[in-house]
């Protein structure tokens, strides 16, 4: 297991650990995911479509994330899937490349 222990004063406050483990640790125990993260884990295949749509746009990935307002290397992190933008940048990916559906849903 990839765990990265995060300390304060010298005593460990934090795990953090990559999601299909925590999802594994989930189940193991017997916990059900709750509405929120269902609804998180919905809203990435519209994302990974997103390369392909700014491809279709005639953009390049840095001038996309200039539009967006984030650097090229977060627009780059998103499209490996390595980062979930939040609710704003999903609206505002979505407003630039003419889609809908991208919002988070409460």
């Amino acid at each position: 297991m990839n765990v990265q222990v995060i300390e304060r004063d010298g005593e460990p406050e934090y795990a953090v650990l990559p999601w299909a483990q925590y999802q594994a640790l989930l189940q193991a125990a017997g916990h059900v995911p709750d509405t929120a993260v269902a609804s998180a884990q919905s809203d990435t295949p519209a994302l990974s479509q997103l390369t392909r749509l700014r491809e279709a746009k005639g953009l390049s990935a840095e001038q996309l994330a200039r539009q967006v307002g984030i650097s090229p290397h977060y627009m780059a992190m998103i499209e490996s899937g390595e980062r979930q933008p939040d609710a704003a940048i999903q609206r505002a990916l979505a407003w630039h490349l003419g889609v809908a559906g991208w919002e988070s849903q409460p």
